[in-house]
């Protein structure tokens, strides 16, 4: 596992936060958030072995540049080695054709081979450790109201539980709490747009290519938010 594989000049040490980003519109929205609520806060990245992960860092990279906020990188792509979602491995393909965003059935399907073993889980008792030891009070997702309902480890519920259990295996009872947990892409998208996110920046899409796929579930529900406010 490698650490510490990059951060900003500015080092401080009183961290209020700590903010899990992949360079998302979910998960920057929540950074720029953080850091206007709390001001020092310490990103934190995952490679997990995940296709997206190099336009991803790219990503997390210049929003952390933007901000002045300490970016660490951790490499737990071992963790994963087993796992067989489409985002991890190269003997599936991500869903492109049979996505409907608009339809609920359909985006249960898709989230279902999309699914990366414990991701969640791993993610945020990872960040757990990093916010006990900074004694920072709060690990910040990019969760969101409108992935919840196929992902349930975005759901309010399961923060309410993750937070149950850090009560007894953090110190200082760590809290996972979420600026954009009732919100739906759109709001998200209209947030970024008021507080002038460079929302060009943001990479949303599961694959690493020159552009974005535009067709993946991750792109479709990105573009209609951008496509609502443009």
């Amino acid at each position: 596992m490698s650490f510490d594989l990059c951060r900003s000049k500015s080092k401080p040490m009183n961290y209020q936060a700590v903010v899990l980003l992949s360079g998302g519109l979910d998960s920057t929205l929540n950074l720029y958030w953080a850091q206007k609520e709390w001001g020092q806060v310490m990103a934190l990245s995952f490679n997990y072995g995940q296709k997206a992960f190099v336009k991803e860092l790219e990503a997390a990279q210049f929003f952390c540049e933007q901000l002045n906020i300490t970016h660490q990188v951790l490499d737990i792509s071992n963790i994963f080695a087993f796992d067989q979602s489409a985002l991890t491995t190269d003997q599936k393909n991500i869903p492109t054709d049979d996505v409907n965003i608009e339809s609920e059935e359909a985006s249960i399907q898709s989230a279902e081979k999309v699914w990366v073993s414990n991701r969640n889980g791993v993610f945020l008792n990872i960040a757990a450790c990093f916010a006990e030891s900074l004694k920072a009070q709060y690990i910040v997702p990019g969760f969101n109201r409108e992935e919840a309902q196929t992902f349930p480890d975005n759901s309010v519920e399961y923060i309410e539980k993750v937070n149950e259990s850090f009560k007894y295996s953090t110190s200082n009872q760590v809290e996972v709490f979420c600026f954009t947990q009732s919100m739906d892409k759109r709001e998200m998208m209209e947030k970024a747009f008021e507080w002038k996110i460079p929302v060009d920046k943001i990479w949303s899409c599961y694959h690493a290519g020159e552009k974005v796929c535009g067709e993946c579930e991750s792109c479709k529900r990105f573009d209609r938010a951008y496509g609502v406010l443009k």
